[in-house]
């Protein structure tokens, strides 16, 4: 992962792509796990953070549920999707 504007992206997500597809199943999916990993670094910390976790479950819903709408509708598309974002496939 690269340092860039104070926020971590990887390589694949070209800043010119990332501004304009900001709606895009992909870019959701990145984002949501980009929140996740923050979220599970910070619950490593603090073990009895509740209110983080329940957020960090709900961010891993939503994140499960636009991926299962792309595997239905592109498998193509999700399985690139989750080899670059190194997830597992549900």
């Amino acid at each position: 992962m690269k340092k860039k504007g104070g926020r971590k992206i990887l390589g694949f997500m070209v800043k010119e792509e990332k501004e304009e597809n900001r709606g895009s199943v992909e870019f959701q999916v990145f984002s949501f796990t980009n929140k996740i990993r923050r979220l599970a670094s910070h619950l490593e910390l603090h073990k009895k953070d509740f209110t983080s976790e329940r957020g960090l479950r709900i961010l891993l819903g939503k994140r499960r549920r636009l991926l299962a709408y792309l595997a239905k509708k592109n498998r193509v598309r999700y399985k690139k999707l989750i080899s670059q974002l190194n997830i597992r496939e549900q």
